[in-house]
């Protein structure tokens, strides 16, 4: 972009936080948090990414991709505190003057009065002007251009404009909040166990946040669940890999092994000896996708099947850890995120799944072990596991290229 005489191009600054403190395997996260990136905005164009200090630079290599959009994509990355666009161009005063002009001029086009300041940064030494000089010096500029639509105000203006003198300048108003975290494939794989409701989709991205790269399994119990109900899941699952990334949908053919339960196991029992199964299953899948964790959505005490011992109960099929990241938040908490994170209008969908519809009236609140056990008694466990494990489809979920073809 030529700005009169001075040659200007559009950047994206993304800053970095917590891996900015790794020390001696900072290098691997950011080369992650890169890659993550890269595959974000993989379909916009071509872009270089290059790191500095606490900071990614990201610019177009050809063409004129939407930064807006690269941008907004961007901020779902875990390990991205904050995006700008900014302008960049060569680190000159009178450079620095001209595209000043233009682009507060770009940026109150169409507003009213308002407060303003400027923040500058000067890295490069070599430049003529100390940090306060330029923020004063272009602060008065604005002033005799916008005398009646402008005036200083150093605390909460409603624009601050920020100078960075580095090599290049570069100029810019705005930022983007980013989720913060860790680039997703840090902390190994987790398989998470999705629902319909609003619990496990937040307990997957809570995950996702701590590097965690996620796979997700659902048990669809057709024609007692219906074809809405696992769109809604499948919906959910999209949403997750907006922040998670590309991720691979399960769904496990479990009507056959709910029918048999409702028959064989005691009713006060039926949702604790439901979980375990389901538990067993999805070991069995984790172990397979090489996945080192399962995840869930429980919380204690929030319903009678997750008071301690009921909790006991299930983990005790489980050799893998198993990890519910929303154990000890209030509902509304979790309601909260799910609304920040966009699936909590996905989650009240009136189409219930098969832990809904197949739930005890009476459940047995404190089961021991040996109460999950004995409903176990007329059950042979490992024919059932190895029937669900063979009714299994899958799909790859991808937030860019959304590959949704089961197989």
């Amino acid at each position: 972009m030529i700005n009169g005489t001075v040659t200007v191009s559009e950047v994206l600054l993304v800053r970095l936080g917590e891996i900015t403190l790794k020390g001696l395997n900072r290098g691997k996260f950011i080369a992650r948090l890169i890659v993550n990136m890269k595959r974000r905005i993989k379909d916009l164009g071509e872009f270089s990414v290059e790191q500095s200090q606490s900071r990614i630079w990201i610019r177009a290599l050809s063409g004129n991709p939407p930064m807006d959009e690269a941008a907004r994509r961007l901020s779902f990355v875990f390990g991205v505190v904050s995006i700008s666009r900014a302008l960049e161009f060569e680190p000159e005063w009178a450079c620095l003057t001209s595209v000043v002009k233009d682009y507060a001029s770009a940026v109150l086009r169409g507003k009213g009065e308002k407060t303003f300041k400027f923040e500058t940064k000067r890295v490069n030494k070599l430049f003529p002007l100390s940090s306060y000089e330029v923020s004063c010096e272009l602060g008065a500029l604005l002033l005799d251009l916008f005398p009646d639509r402008l005036a200083v105000k150093m605390e909460n203006p409603d624009i601050v404009f920020n100078v960075e003198i580095r090599e290049k300048i570069y100029l810019y108003h705005d930022r983007i909040p980013g989720r913060a975290g860790l680039p997703v494939g840090m902390s190994g794989r987790g398989m998470l166990l999705l629902s319909g409701g609003i619990d496990s989709p937040v307990a997957g991205y809570m995950m996702a946040s701590r590097g965690m790269m996620l796979e997700t399994v659902y048990f669809h119990t057709f024609p007692y669940t219906s074809q809405q109900a696992l769109d809604k899941v499948r919906g959910l699952a999209l949403l997750l890999a907006q922040y998670a990334g590309r991720l691979a949908f399960h769904v496990v053919d479990f009507t056959e092994a709910q029918l048999e339960l409702n028959e064989k196991v005691p009713e006060d029992m039926l949702t604790v000896v439901m979980r375990r199964v389901m538990m067993r299953v999805a070991e069995s899948l984790a172990r397979r996708r090489n996945a080192k964790a399962l995840i869930t959505g429980e919380s204690l005490g929030q319903v009678a099947s997750q008071t301690m011992e009921a909790l006991m109960a299930t983990d005790s099929v489980a050799e893998l850890p198993v990890f519910r990241p929303l154990i000890g938040l209030d509902k509304n908490d979790t309601i909260s995120i799910a609304r920040s994170i966009g699936t909590f209008e996905t989650s009240i969908l009136p189409y219930d799944d098969c832990c809904t519809v197949f739930v005890s009236k009476h459940p047995k609140t404190h089961p021991s072990l040996e109460d999950a056990e004995r409903a176990e008694a007329r059950l042979d466990i490992p024919s059932i596991v190895e029937r669900v494990l063979g009714r299994i489809s899958t799909a790859i979920i991808d937030p860019v290229f959304d590959e949704s073809d089961l197989s």
